[in-house]
């Protein structure tokens, strides 16, 4: 088992951790206004989309012969990728911001409340990304595995524990921004 690591690599996607902070310190005073069926359809959407992004890595990881996947194999991995592949990989990844994003975009009624929405949507992907794949392949072994992020514009590099914290806080933080008054 890894030993528990504090820090993401590189240094400014630490600072993730302060997104849904802000978001609800923003939201004090004028309260998001979605109904539970918005939360409930974008959480879906994040669930399933999550199944999605998970069958692509599981793809991508056997093709490149790293299924079952070790800790030590996922920075291999985006140095194996062929460059057409990366590319592929790394638009793919823009893409998958730009459909949260859009969702986001359907759902909300100001900046506010679309960024809040697509935090929500995102937090979900990306909890039941990691649900999927220990699901589908058992990984990861623990929340203190090394998963390779993101990779725009950089490689983001931290243990499991990070992006489901900063998911978890992300859903927090939308639900306690949320007026009470709509259903």
């Amino acid at each position: 088992m890894q030993s528990f690591t504090l820090f993401a690599s590189p240094w400014w996607v630490n600072l993730l951790v302060l997104v849904p902070i802000v978001l609800f310190f923003a939201c004090r005073k004028d309260r998001l206004s979605f109904t539970r069926r918005d939360l409930v359809a974008t959480a879906i959407f994040g669930i399933a989309f999550g199944f999605v992004e998970a069958a692509v890595v599981v793809y991508l990881r056997t093709i490149l012969g790293f299924i079952p996947v070790s800790s030590d194999q996922l920075v291999q991995v985006t140095n194996v990728l062929p460059q057409n592949l990366f590319a592929v990989e790394f638009v793919r990844e823009i893409a998958t911001i730009v459909m949260l994003g859009s969702i986001g975009a359907l759902v909300g009624r100001g900046f506010k409340e679309r960024f809040a929405i697509f935090l929500w949507a995102f937090a979900f992907w990306d909890i039941f990304y990691y649900i999927w794949l220990l699901y589908l392949v058992k990984w990861p072994s623990s929340l203190m595995t090394s998963d390779v992020l993101f990779l725009v514009p950089v490689p983001w590099l931290s243990q499991v524990w990070f992006p489901i914290l900063v998911s978890l806080l992300s859903i927090f933080a939308v639900v306690l921004s949320v007026k009470n008054d709509r259903k």
